[in-house]
C-alpha cells in the first residue's frame, strides 16, 4: 500500500478541507450571492484562481513528503502523481462540458442560472467522489492475487485494476471522436429527471433561481431542480470513466481525492470560459480516447512493466496539448458552416 499523506501529515488534510469550504462559501455567499450571467473576464479569473490553487497544493504535497518523509524521490513521485491525476481529471472534465451544454440547452436553462446548477452539482461531486475513491482504494487493496514468479520476476496481479484497465481500453476505443450520441439524448427521461418527477410534481416554468415554487396553493418543484438532478447523475456516470483512470497513476486516496476535487472545483469557471468556444476543441475527444486507452494499457501491464507517474504526466500533457493545437489548426467544418 502506498504511503499516504493521511498518515504523514493530518494537518494538511484539515488545511485542504478548510480551504475548499472557504472558497465555496466565498463563491456562493459573496461573489455569486445573486444569480447573474458569468462574464468571460470573471470566468477567466476564477479559472486561474482554481488552477493556481491546485498547483500550489501540489507544491505543498512535494514539501510535506520531502520534509516529513525525508525523501526527494518520494516527494517527486507524489508531486507527479497529483499532477497526472489532476490533468487527467481536468481533461475528462472538459469533455464532460459538452454534456453540460446539451443539458442546459435541452431544458432551456436561463444563462444566469447556470452557475447555481453547477455549484450544487459540485457539492454532490464532493460527496460521491469521496465514496468512489476511498471505497475503490479499499477494494483494490483487497483484490491482489498471490504473488508468483514469471521468467525470474515476482509478479503481483490485481483483479480490480486489471478489469479497470480493460474497461478503459474499451472506453477509449468506443469513444474515439465520440460525443455524437449525446446530441439526441432525451434528458427528460434520464435517471435524475425521473427521480425528481417521482418525488415531486414539477412545474412547467422556472421561478427565478428557486428549486420549489407555489402555484395555486400547491408546492411544486421547478425545472431547475430537475436540471440539478440530471447534472448529478451525469457526473456519477462520468465518474465511471474518470475514477478508474486516476487509479492508474496512484493508489493514495488523498492524492486522488484532492487532485480530483481541485479539477472539479475549477470546472464551473472553465465551463463559462469555454462554452462559447467549445467548437475550438473539436479534436479533444480524440485526445481523451488516447488518454483513456493509454491509462488502461498501463494498468493491465503494470504487473510486468512499470510506467512511472512522471512518464504518464508527460504523455497525458503531450496528448492534451497536441489535441488543442490540432483543433486550432483544423477547426471542425460543421461548426464553421453553422456559424
Amino acid at each position: 500500500m502506498e504511503q499516504s499523506i493521511l498518515n504523514l501529515h493530518p494537518g494538511l488534510v484539515w488545511g485542504f478541507g478548510i480551504t475548499v469550504v472557504i472558497m465555496l462559501l466565498l463563491d456562493l455567499g459573496v461573489f455569486n450571492k445573486k444569480s447573474h450571467i458569468v462574464t468571460n473576464k470573471e470566468a477567466t479569473i476564477w479559472t486561474i484562481v482554481w488552477i493556481s490553487l491546485a498547483m500550489v497544493f501540489s507544491g505543498v504535497v512535494y514539501y510535506v513528503f520531502n520534509q516529513d518523509a525525508g525523501g526527494h524521490d518520494l516527494a517527486i513521485e507524489k508531486f507527479t502523481q497529483f499532477q497526472a491525476a489532476y490533468w487527467i481529471e481536468k481533461a475528462l472534465s472538459v469533455d464532460n462540458l459538452f454534456v453540460f451544454i446539451l443539458v442546459f440547452s435541452y431544458f432551456k436553462v436561463p444563462r444566469e442560472l447556470h452557475h447555481k446548477v453547477l455549484f450544487w452539482g459540485i457539492l454532490g461531486a464532493l460527496v460521491f467522489r469521496a465514496i468512489f475513491i476511498f471505497a475503490g482504494v479499499g477494494i483494490i487493496n483487497l483484490t491482489y492475487l498471490p504473488t508468483y514468479e514469471l521468467f525470474g520476476k515476482a509478479v503481483e496481479i490485481n483483479v480490480v485494476l486489471t478489469l479497470f484497465g480493460l474497461f478503459l481500453i474499451y472506453a477509449g476505443i468506443k469513444s474515439w471522436g465520440g460525443g455524437d450520441d449525446d446530441d439526441e439524448q432525451d434528458f427528460a427521461n434520464s435517471a435524475g429527471a425521473k427521480l425528481v418527477k417521482r418525488l415531486y410534481k414539477v412545474s412547467d416554468n422556472y421561478d427565478k433561481d428557486k428549486f420549489f415554487t407555489i402555484q395555486n396553493g400547491i408546492r411544486l418543484a421547478t425545472p431547475l431542480l430537475v436540471v440539478v438532478a440530471v447534472i448529478e447523475f451525469t457526473d456519477v456516470l462520468f465518474a465511471v470513466d474518470s475514477i478508474p483512470a486516476i487509479f492508474g497513476v496512484s493508489k493514495d486516496p488523498f492524492i486522488l481525492y484532492t487532485s480530483n476535487i481541485f479539477a472539479i472545483l475549477g470546472l464551473r469557471s472553465l465551463y463559462f470560459l469555454l462554452s462559447n468556444f467549445i467548437h475550438m476543441f473539436s479534436k479533444l475527444p480524440y485526445g481523451i480516447s488516447i488518454i483513456l486507452a493509454f491509462i488502461g494499457i498501463k494498468m493491465v501491464i503494470s504487473p510486468w512493466i512499470h510506467i512511472s507517474s512522471s512518464i504518464s504526466l508527460g504523455i497525458v500533457g503531450g496528448v492534451l496539448v497536441l489535441s488543442v493545437i490540432l483543433s486550432l489548426m483544423f477547426p471542425e467544418k460543421k461548426e464553421e458552416e453553422t456559424a
